[in-house]
């Protein structure tokens, strides 16, 4: 029995920068970091039924020879490419579930790749990891997301991203200290809307405006990725309010990448947070739902909990986590 444990990620700046449509031709900066939401990943090897199981919301039951035919495409794709053809029951369970704009297609994988490099004994760098995610999620899946997710759930922490336009990407920790961690940990409050959302649709309508040269669209990213730049100096230097003015100035600018971003109900959400000691905050993800990020001003963390779940939004409490995607048992 293996069991990998892989963090969800936090997108701290940045975001949309890490998309193929935009690196390729202006290279992506970010800000991200994984918390301490997990995806759980389990692999079997059983001694006597000799076929591949799967459980996740459906279960799926096939032959050694037609592994092709798995309907789950990351582990199709994932058993293929590793030329995993052996007896093998695979099973999932997370914190959070997927639609929430936590990134979790993208925890999955990695989870499951390093299970699976795991059982064949192979051993690759964490870095290597994330490269095998990505290439399995857009290339050989062909999902329209970026780097990210795979990178921020492999190596964890809190880091920067550096992404060239072939593609390349460059991971260094953000020199944060100890003490602006837990005050982020403090002051950083996230809220479910309710809301499950397709990605997917928002990711692939924001490539199409960046790739046809879009103006708002693009300078909108432009602007994106030097707030991210922005975000880096700002957490180094411990400033946390900035930090959420900047977040605040993040969320206004992906708003007009994309009229699917933000909705009625989430603009309200957000305007009553200001309004109860929010600095600022960006829906997470691809945007239209899923999860809240709000930045509270000091001493304000109680008000606006209360006025976010008089909303019927729910909190979820979070700290980071450091160890990215690892093998637990």
């Amino acid at each position: 029995m293996i069991v990998v444990r892989t963090p969800f990620r936090l997108p701290l700046g940045g975001g949309g920068t890490d998309l193929p449509s935009y690196y390729k031709r202006f290279e992506g900066f970010l800000v991200t970091a994984a918390i301490d939401k997990y995806m759980f990943i389990n692999i079997n090897t059983p001694a006597i039924v000799n076929k591949i199981k799967l459980n996740y919301s459906k279960v799926e039951i096939v032959d050694l020879d037609a592994i092709h035919t798995i309907k789950h495409e990351i582990v199709r794709e994932a058993l293929q490419y590793l030329k995993v053809s052996q007896p093998i029951e695979i099973g999932s369970m997370a914190d959070l579930s997927a639609g929430t704009g936590m990134g979790s297609s993208s925890s999955y994988t990695v989870g499951l790749l390093r299970g699976l490099n795991a059982l064949i004994r192979r051993d690759i760098s964490t870095h290597e990891l994330a490269e095998e995610a990505c290439k399995v999620e857009i290339e050989l899946i062909g999902k329209p997301i970026g780097k990210q997710d795979q990178y921020a759930a492999a190596f964890g922490g809190i880091m920067v991203l550096e992404i060239d336009r072939l593609g390349n990407v460059k991971v260094s920790p953000l020199k944060i200290e100890r003490e602006t961690v837990h005050e982020l940990e403090h002051r950083l409050l996230l809220f479910y809307t309710n809301i499950e959302r397709d990605a997917y649709a928002i990711l692939s309508e924001q490539s199409k405006k960046v790739q046809v040269d879009e103006e708002e669209a693009v300078q909108s990213m432009h602007n994106i990725k030097e707030i991210g730049r922005h975000i880096k100096s700002t957490l180094e230097r411990g400033d946390v309010s900035e930090f959420g003015n900047l977040l605040h100035q993040h969320w206004m600018e992906k708003k007009k990448v994309s009229n699917k971003m933000s909705n009625h109900s989430i603009d309200a959400w957000y305007e009553k947070a200001l309004r109860n000691g929010a600095i600022g905050g960006k829906i997470m993800g691809a945007g239209g739902g899923g999860f809240l990020l709000l930045c509270c001003e000091n001493g304000k963390r109680k008000q606006l909990r209360s006025a976010m779940e008089e909303e019927g939004l729910r909190f979820t409490d979070f700290r980071f986590d450091w160890e990215g995607s690892k093998v637990l048992v």
